[in-house]
C-alpha cells in the first residue's frame, strides 16, 4: 500500500491519496480532482473554505494541497499492474471514462 499525506481534517480524519485513491480516514472517498469552477457547488464550498481551488468528493483543496494530491495520483497511475485484473481494470475505466464524456451518466 502506497499512502501520501495530504492534511488532517478539523474533525481529526487524514486525507491521504493511497493506491491512486484521495482517501478520508483510510475511506476511497474519489479518484481524481476537479476545478472548483466546475465543480457543481462551488458556491456552497467557496464560502465554507475559502481560498479552495480544486475538489474531490466531500474533499475541498487548496492549490498546494492539489498540486500534492495530482502528483500522488499521477505516480500511481505510472505504476503499471500488468496482471489481467490490474488490464481488466484499466480498460473498464477507459470505457467508464469514454461513456461518460459523451453523455452517459
Amino acid at each position: 500500500m502506497n499512502a501520501t499525506y495530504i492534511k488532517t481534517t478539523q474533525d481529526g480524519r487524514r486525507v491521504e491519496v493511497i493506491d491512486g485513491w484521495i482517501c478520508l480516514g483510510g475511506m476511497r472517498e474519489a479518484d481524481g480532482l476537479i476545478p472548483m469552477d466546475e465543480h457543481p457547488n462551488r458556491q456552497a464550498i467557496g464560502k465554507a473554505v475559502p481560498g479552495a481551488t480544486h475538489a474531490a468528493g466531500r474533499l475541498p483543496f487548496t492549490l498546494a494541497e492539489a498540486a500534492v494530491v495530482q502528483n500522488a495520483l499521477s505516480a500511481a497511475q505510472r505504476k503499471f499492474d500488468a496482471s489481467p485484473a490490474g488490464i481488466t481494470q484499466r480498460l473498464r475505466h477507459a470505457v467508464w471514462a469514454k461513456a461518460t464524456a459523451e453523455g452517459v451518466e
